[in-house]
């Protein structure tokens, strides 16, 4: 029997149609980066978290880049 590494068919086919949509939405607009996805997810995150804002970035490592910069950690520190 084989058993698939990954297979998300299930998870995602009740989300097909919509998923489709906002693909083509954005394949229509050439729009890839921020937008209106972007900050309707902002706003929806911040209110899910009870806080003011919420700032999308594009990875992890960004995410962690930006937390030490504003706690003023950097070269050096421990």
């Amino acid at each position: 029997m084989k058993v698939p590494f990954c297979d998300l068919n299930p998870l995602h086919s009740s989300l097909k149609n919509e998923l489709h949509e906002a693909l083509d939405d954005c394949l229509t607009r050439s729009q890839w980066v921020l937008g209106a996805e972007v900050e309707k997810f902002e706003d929806h995150f911040a209110k899910y978290l009870g806080v003011k804002e919420v700032i999308g970035v594009a990875s992890g490592l960004d995410a962690l880049t930006l937390i030490l910069e504003a706690e003023g950690i950097g070269r050096g520190d421990e």
